[in-house]
């Protein structure tokens, strides 16, 4: 089995999007703000949304399952409040559960969560909640720098981010750690703020102790860990500058994905980073969607570079494409589980 752990919604029905115009050019004016129930999607509309583009593309590189969750670019925390955001939120985690109930054998819902900027992220537990317990969902998207770019947010190891880490201990559930649209024109959105990002939230564990409070606390960090498999030395020597443990340390707590998107980067990532600590994802379809001209396949089918790399034994190939998803999302574990009594 092949378990995609990053998937976005990001061919959703045009209804949604015209939609959210709406509401954020209501911002100020919540006179004029749309009425949820004003956006009318329907099932066949999701059904052609995901068979003519996900699905299809899952079938022909050979993926089996997907870990789906909202398109990140659109969950926009900067714009407007915790009000906008959280009614953002519930429409877009609704429809991923849509979603996950029409192809239950090949998407599995992640949330996301209704931050905004400056405001207390305990605000966003009645949303993480309600994803677990009434949509199923088996993880949760979580944007570092709601700001959109000017990362406003204190580090992740701060304590105002415990009451979305102890949620989520007690669900078992594990976080994504990635943000979303950059409103800062300095640092193109998927391109640089992505990664950076990635590279950002490693340093802040190191320089933090997040895991003596929360041992069992699973995070992933997307897009092969942004700059982090690509400069283990120097992150190691900054851990013991800072006198800090080895960040080999980190890794039975924080997992890296497999969206890297030529073959020596996978072939670094898997020599670098421990296999259990790796996570087979394609972020399909994503940031990167043309043909490379230099091997005439999409960047994004990442499952061709996993399959290639000499760094992995096939027990620990096996392991990246489902085993270690499987123990990090033991949700899933179990939805699978019942599915096949």
């Amino acid at each position: 089995m092949i378990i995609d752990c990053h998937g976005h919604f990001t061919t959703a029905p045009p209804q949604l999007g015209e939609w959210r115009d709406r509401q954020v050019a209501a911002v100020g004016d919540p006179a004029n703000a749309p009425d949820p129930g004003d956006l009318a999607i329907s099932d066949d509309d999701l059904r052609e949304a995901i068979e003519s583009n996900q699905l299809r593309l899952m079938n022909e590189r050979g993926s089996d399952l997907t870990i789906f969750s909202p398109r990140a670019s659109f969950m926009a925390h900067h714009i407007g409040d915790f009000q906008i955001s959280s009614t953002w939120a519930r429409i877009c985690n609704d429809l991923i559960y849509r979603v996950s109930e029409l192809f239950p054998n090949r998407f599995a819902m992640a949330a996301m969560l209704p931050q905004s900027p400056g405001v207390d992220p305990a605000t966003c537990l009645p949303e993480l909640r309600r994803a677990v317990e009434e949509l199923g969902a088996v993880a949760v998207n979580l944007n570092p720098d709601p700001s959109g770019g000017k990362w406003t947010a204190p580090p992740l190891t701060d304590r105002s981010w415990y009451p979305i880490y102890e949620a989520m201990v007690s669900y078992d559930i594990p976080a994504m750690v990635h943000v979303s649209t950059s409103c800062n024109p300095a640092f193109h959105t998927t391109g640089a703020h992505y990664l950076n990002a990635d590279t950002t939230a490693f340093m802040q564990l190191i320089q933090g102790d997040l895991f003596a409070d929360f041992p069992t606390l699973r995070l992933v960090i997307p897009h092969g860990g942004g700059a982090v498999p690509y400069h283990w030395g120097r992150f190691r020597g900054l851990a013991m500058a800072l006198k800090k443990p080895d960040p080999e340390g980190l890794l039975d707590n924080v997992f890296f994905d497999t969206c890297v998107y030529h073959q020596p980067g996978i072939d670094l990532l898997t020599s670098v980073i421990p296999s259990s600590s790796i996570l087979f994802a394609s972020e399909m379809i994503g940031a990167v969607r043309d043909i490379d001209p230099h091997t005439g396949h999409y960047f994004d089918d990442t499952l061709r570079y996993v399959s290639a790399t000499p760094r992995l034994t096939e027990r620990e190939r096996t392991a990246v494409y489902a085993d270690n998803a499987l123990r990090v999302y033991p949700r899933l574990a179990a939805r699978l589980a019942a599915a096949e009594k």
